[in-house]
């Protein structure tokens, strides 16, 4: 029977997760009292640097898509801008004028797949990098369900999913956004969400499957 298997530990009604990866949380010392301005694209980079340093609630968020954003506001933080496109090259786009004359921290993983930094750096945006955390490939041995949709909601479940698994015809694949969707073999066909969200990623799947 065809199923929706979502690449995220996030849990919905009638949806299996299928982990490959893991989170791994990396600490700093890092003052964040020099900054003025923090850049989030991912909630794990929130969960990470709140895990050792409150002092980032005191500092304006820049945040690229509602859902991080949302996280943010229910620890505590101060979101003063969410992107409109919620894809990291046009975030930072929208981001240079918001941070002309700021003093700005990037808190991300430690591979990351936009431009951001370079963009910003361009266009002459004082900007630091902390890594706060990384992902690794986690071995399933889920036995896949022929016709079944998979959601990838990172650069990260696609490396992984194709490191153990071989992509069947009858597959059909949902992408959360167009860099996650770059690094898909050519021969996948998939959907891009119209929403950086995973539950828009669901609905998209749920349709497929009707």
């Amino acid at each position: 029977m065809a199923k929706i298997y979502l690449l995220s530990n996030q849990k919905y009604q009638n949806v299996e997760n299928l982990e490959v990866f893991h989170i791994e949380y990396i600490k700093s010392n890092i003052d964040l009292s020099f900054y003025d301005a923090l850049i989030f694209t991912s909630k794990n980079a929130v969960y990470s640097l709140d895990s050792f340093n409150k002092d980032w609630k005191e500092i304006d968020s820049y945040v690229i898509a509602p859902k991080t954003s949302q996280v943010i506001e229910s620890l505590g933080g101060k979101v003063v801008f969410t992107g409109i496109t919620s894809h990291g090259n046009e975030f930072a786009e929208e981001l240079i004028e918001l941070l002309k004359d700021k003093k700005v921290l990037y808190i991300k993983a430690l591979k990351t797949v936009s431009n951001l930094v370079g963009i910003l750096k361009e266009n002459e945006i004082l900007i630091d990098e902390l890594i706060a955390y990384k992902t690794s490939c986690k071995k399933t041995n889920i036995i896949l369900e022929d016709s079944s949709v998979f959601i990838f909601t990172s650069p990260s479940s696609v490396e992984c999913f194709f490191k153990q698994h071989i992509w069947k015809d009858s597959y059909k694949a949902i992408v959360i956004g167009k860099t996650t969707a770059k690094f898909l073999p050519k021969e996948v066909d998939y959907i891009i969400s119209s929403e950086t969200s995973i539950d828009e990623c669901i609905n998209l799947a749920r349709q497929t499957l009707l």
